[in-house]
């Protein structure tokens, strides 16, 4: 009978209700990185240069990293059911509002309740993954739910742009967000946080309580987990990586390439969609290789190295031409998706009851990269800006972007150098 107890539920199930709330963060990721292969679009539509597309897009960060620590202590106290569906229909409405704005503070305002809405997902996901799952499957369940969310990715580059080809951008996003709010409804009808609600054996010995919600445990919890080690390296660490995928593949990766390798908006989008494939396949392998070699710290060392050496090639290399690019651009995408090591790291070296704060945390930190670096990018293109326009919009130098990446390969190479002040946790967890 004991052994019954903690068989789990059947894994069909478990990847079920996993898999409707990987949809959500799919859809998250589609939004995150859709403005890539729209820029000429919105700067045309809301006649804006450089900078002010970097803050339009960047609006999703701001609000998606100020939610973390909330949406960590959320998952611990509501559970993730709750969290996903709310969470599904406010981004549902956001995309809609971004969707039919005709002026920037309308669609900024669309950008900002996405960004807010679709940061409960990752979350909420790990919740799911560490309820529904045995413990030695959460590392690579992880990496499964990066692979998830890059697939939202993907599809914002050349299916979008097909799409934008046949219908008008502002079509193809009201559509994402009706079916944003149908996915809220079935994640309320059809998913629970614990599998003995939905009456199967578990991986605990009963469901635990939740934690009090109120400002005072958000305050505690926090202060909590910033008292380990690793919980500010771990912050940081992720960001430089994140930070160049989606900078490059979410905003100024398009653009650069037009104009400086001569390729057609679909060409360019489909070297983009190389690097989040890589990363994509990345996610997953580094998950698995971690928990079989029962350590963290190795592996993300070496991943993170082999990333900042690509970025290196990919931003300042000149006369790469197609296919080369593409392998560079794949293999450094590729060991990106080491950063996933982060969250099973920061969550083994802290207590269990903290997993949902430190999880929010270190995926604000995560965020943090994009919401900086889309921005600043973009500041300094406009300070290089030499006057040249083409159809409403501004051209920038080789140069220009040369400086403006600057900062993405300085945030990269300092994430190298913090993991050699990480602590190895062994792949086992604190009680």
């Amino acid at each position: 009978m004991k052994s019954n107890k903690h068989a789990g539920p059947p894994m069909t199930l478990a990847w079920f209700i996993w898999g409707l709330g990987a949809l959500f963060y799919l859809a998250g990721f589609f939004q995150r990185v859709a403005p890539g292969v729209m820029t000429q679009e919105l700067m045309q539509d809301f006649n804006i240069a450089a900078s002010g597309l970097g803050q339009l897009s960047a609006l999703y960060f701001y609000s998606y990293v100020a939610m973390q620590i909330p949406t960590g202590i959320l998952a611990d106290t509501l559970g993730p059911r709750k969290l996903l569906t709310a969470g599904c229909l406010v981004a549902g409405l956001g995309t809609l509002l971004f969707s039919l704005s005709d002026g920037f503070i309308g669609a900024g305002c669309g950008r900002f309740l996405i960004g807010g809405s679709v940061a409960v997902a990752f979350v909420g996901l790990l919740k799911l993954s560490s309820s529904w799952f045995p413990k030695n499957f959460y590392a690579f369940v992880a990496g499964n739910a990066l692979s998830i969310g890059l697939i939202g990715a993907i599809t914002a580059g050349p299916p979008l742009r097909f799409l934008m080809d046949i219908f008008s951008w502002r079509s193809v996003i009201f559509v994402t967000g009706v079916m944003t709010l149908v996915l809220g409804g079935l994640i309320w009808f059809v998913v629970r946080d614990w599998p003995q609600q939905k009456g199967y054996p578990g991986f605990t010995d009963r469901i635990p309580q939740p934690c009090a919600l109120s400002f005072k445990a958000i305050g505690q919890n926090l202060f909590k987990v910033l008292r380990y080690r690793n919980t500010l390296l771990l912050f940081v660490i992720p960001g430089g990586i994140v930070g160049c995928i989606l900078t490059f593949s979410g905003l100024w990766g398009v653009p650069y390439l037009i104009s400086h390798h001569q390729l057609s908006p679909g060409k360019a989008s489909t070297l983009t969609s190389c690097l989040l494939v890589g990363w994509a396949m990345g996610g997953p392998v580094f998950g698995w290789l971690s928990d079989r070699l029962g350590k963290r710290k190795p592996l993300y060392i070496l991943g993170s190295m082999v990333t900042a050496l690509g970025w290196s090639f990919i931003l300042f290399m000149e006369g790469l031409s197609f296919f080369p690019m593409a392998m560079v651009l794949w293999i450094t995408g590729f060991f990106s998706g080491c950063m996933i090591i982060s969250f099973v790291f920061a969550m083994e070296s802290v207590p269990r009851s903290l997993s949902g704060t430190v999880s929010g945390l270190t995926n604000m930190g995560v965020m943090m990269g994009p919401m900086l670096l889309q921005p600043i990018v973009g500041k300094l293109l406009d300070t290089q800006w030499g006057g040249g326009m083409l159809n409403g919009v501004r051209l920038y130098s080789l140069e220009a972007y040369e400086y403006g990446f600057v900062p993405m390969m300085g945030w990269v190479f300092f994430s190298v150098v913090l993991l050699f002040f990480t602590k190895e946790t062994h792949c086992r967890g604190m009680e």
